[in-house]
């Protein structure tokens, strides 16, 4: 049963936390689901991620970082996302093309239209079915980001997180309006709340728009 779900938001919106909840929900229902995130998803677009992510590239002009994005977007679907769809799966991915719109286009302030043509080049036109945008208050989002960065002992992945305030109100305006412009496939949750609010909120909200089957299995969009 192929079936595309994209989230997306701004940083620390808590989407990632949301989409591993539900990737195990969905497998409860006996459902086979591929997990995946951009930038990166596999061993390519991961090395195009780490140089994205890295603050101390925050020289980079903002034309080179749409043009990896994209890069590193074509490698995915081909590799990861195409395949795991033409095998029935539901795929649940961290972030896609709508993310390149709301940093890259709104926050990053590059034409809308150059940036369209350049998600659909690497993607050969793919869309997801059901995007969840999880949307919170940017200050909310940037604490819980930075504490998140300050705790962890991998790579400091933090470049987005060090660019300014009204940058991040201008991505998260961003998204408000694509939710706008395409009704029909995005879903707004609110994201302010505790992960288990978030949970309660997400899964009632998204039980109508999922195929009957797994519409079923999850008991009409009843919480655990």
């Amino acid at each position: 049963m192929a079936f595309f779900i994209t989230f997306e938001g701004v940083e620390g919106c808590g989407k990632t936390t949301q989409l591993k909840r539900l990737k195990e929900r969905i497998e409860e229902a006996g459902e086979r689901v591929t997990a995946t995130r951009e930038p990166g998803g596999s061993p390519v677009a991961d090395k195009i991620r780490a140089i994205l992510l890295d603050a101390e590239n925050r020289d980079m002009v903002p034309l080179a970082e749409l043009l990896l994005y994209a890069a590193a977007r074509a490698q995915h679907v081909q590799e990861v996302i195409a395949p795991a769809l033409e095998r029935g799966d539901i795929v649940l991915c961290d972030r896609f093309t709508d993310a390149t719109m709301a940093y890259q286009g709104y926050g990053r302030e590059l034409n809308l239209e150059t940036i369209g043509q350049l998600n659909e080049l690497a993607t050969g036109g793919l869309q997801p079915q059901l995007t969840v945008l999880i949307d919170c208050p940017v200050e909310v989002g940037l604490t819980r980001a930075l504490a998140r960065i300050e705790s962890t002992t991998g790579a400091r992945e933090e470049r987005f997180e060090l660019e300014s305030v009204r940058f991040h109100e201008r991505v998260r305006d961003g998204y408000l309006r694509l939710a706008a412009t395409y009704p029909d496939r995005f879903v707004v949750v609110d994201g302010s709340g505790s992960v288990e609010q978030t949970e309660v909120v997400l899964v009632s909200a998204i039980a109508s728009r999922l195929p009957d089957k797994l519409r079923a299995a999850f008991g009409g969009g009843r919480v655990r």
